[in-house]
């Protein structure tokens, strides 16, 4: 129940109600400047609605007032939300990129690993320098799997805090590492 019209209404009532006593009206000294009180009933009644529809435009221009500024409120926070959103998308798919190149540096590593061991046994009468070459490419094709898995793991730790950054040195060691031991397999060949 809404009490304040319920108030005006009453003090609508109770001043058609004084008006209807024929009460005697106090003029206001000559020299102050408000406005001349109501003579007649219906210029009471006048004043009296003229007030109670100021006072209710007033509140519906407060209502729309407070209106407007919770929708304002609620847009700014479905933008704010709108941001975030995009920006852990974007981190997302940053870390899907990152760990796509480490998934392809690991089957790399895996590779290089199998490579080296199977001219190692292919290769039956080869020098020594050669067989300390390939074994020694072998065991940094092993270096450069495991730098790609734990490059890997710590993506996926990173991924979740969003000021650390997606890249590892494990990563980039695994690269150097699997580029030096694909040298070495190759150097390997021409002893």
């Amino acid at each position: 129940m809404n009490f304040g019209k319920l108030f005006k209404v009453f003090d609508t009532v109770m001043s058609v109600v004084d008006a209807t006593k024929e009460a005697p009206s106090k003029q206001p000294p000559p020299g102050d400047h408000q406005t001349p009180a109501p003579t007649t009933f219906a210029e009471q009644i006048e004043v009296r609605l003229t007030n109670v529809v100021v006072a209710a435009l007033k509140e519906a221009f407060d209502r729309d007032h407070a209106r407007l500024e919770l929708e304002r409120s609620h847009l700014e926070e479905q933008r704010r939300r709108a941001e975030e959103t995009a920006r852990i998308e974007l981190r997302r798919q940053a870390a899907d990129r990152e760990l796509g190149r480490l998934r392809l540096l690991a089957a790399a590593g895996l590779i290089g690993w199998i490579a080296p061991m199977l001219l190692l046994v292919i290769r039956v009468g080869t020098s020594g320098a050669s067989r300390a070459a390939l074994i020694t490419a072998s065991v940094l094709s092993l270096c450069s799997l495991a730098a790609a898995f734990a490059a890997q793991a710590r993506i996926g730790a990173n991924a979740i805090d969003k000021d650390r950054p997606l890249n590892t040195p494990a990563s980039t060691v695994s690269l150097c590492v699997l580029i030096a031991a694909l040298a070495l397999a190759a150097f390997s060949l021409l002893l």
